[in-house]
């Protein structure tokens, strides 16, 4: 009956059996046949179906709680004593900015929390990290969100926003950010990325053409180029630049300020075990 609760919670929060089907896997009436499998057992009626939608009756509102709190106690039978019962390996994937920012700390953390646990880190760009979660070859990433809907079978948790900044050398004059990407030589994170793609979005938003003198996906090497005067950029404020940044002029967009998200994104099973809460607790607190 666990599969049938966690399918009705899902119903409760997608709104419909065929959008709860899309997150969990399961055709509509695979859906409709586990709920009705649950109807049965409890000998209630859980749903008011009207046309395509699914609402909670009265009987169901009152099963919603009582099954969070099954499912929960359920996820406790299968967790460890203590982090000293946790073995075996993570394979953890993460952007350049987040194993020189987030992990450090992190890996610490789990470290005291679960000694016998291997960690492996994979280095990576998003959408490779991505692919590789997918696939199963990790069991989860950091990286920033896709501009996309994630597959199925994907959970994308939101754990920091990075404000865009606009950097130049220490011989640029000027405090407007426009005027400055209108006139100097322009350093682009690479449009490839999800991260470029953001810089890109934001330099039409603002009607703006650069004059290009390079494109890479390197922040730090992004910054080098700056510091060295070969132009400006657009850069998030993550990565081992900030450690320096007094070598740069750094220059806030103020209104215009926009973001890029860094997500931790794992399987949908995945939420459920108690080594990836231990290490997702970790994250959360080195954020």
């Amino acid at each position: 009956m666990i599969r049938e609760l966690k399918t009705f919670i899902c119903v409760t929060q997608r709104g419909t059996f065929a959008a709860a089907g899309q997150q969990v896997g399961l055709t509509q009436s695979a859906v409709s046949a586990q709920i009705k499998s649950l109807e049965d057992s409890l000998g209630v009626k859980l749903f008011d179906r009207t046309g395509r939608s699914a609402t909670l009756n009265s009987a169901g509102q009152r099963a919603i709680p009582l099954a969070e709190e099954i499912l929960r106690l359920f996820g406790r039978m299968g967790a460890a004593d203590s982090g000293n019962d946790f073995h075996g390996a993570l394979r953890i994937g993460a952007i350049g900015t987040v194993q020189t920012g987030i992990l450090p700390q992190a890996l610490v953390a789990l470290k005291s929390q679960a000694p016998f646990i291997e960690t492996n880190l994979v280095p990576g760009v998003s959408l490779n990290l991505l692919s590789q979660v997918d696939a199963g070859e990790l069991d989860l990433a950091i990286m920033i969100r896709p501009p996309f809907s994630l597959p199925k079978d994907l959970h994308a948790e939101v754990i920091a926003r990075e404000a865009f900044v606009l950097i130049t050398s220490k011989d640029v004059v000027g405090d407007d950010p426009l005027a400055i990407l209108a006139e100097q030589p322009f350093v682009r994170y690479d449009r490839g990325s999800f991260g470029g793609r953001l810089v890109t979005q934001f330099l039409k938003q603002q009607k703006i053409h650069v004059h290009q003198a390079l494109e890479l996906d390197e922040l730090d090497a992004i910054v080098k180029m700056v510091r060295s005067g070969l132009g400006v950029s657009l850069v998030p404020k993550a990565g081992l630049w900030l450690e320096h940044a007094d070598d740069v002029r750094v220059l806030e967009l103020r209104q215009l300020t926009f973001f890029r998200e860094i997500v931790l994104v794992s399987k949908y099973r995945q939420k459920h075990s108690p080594l990836f809460n231990i290490f997702r607790t970790c994250v959360l607190d080195a954020v």
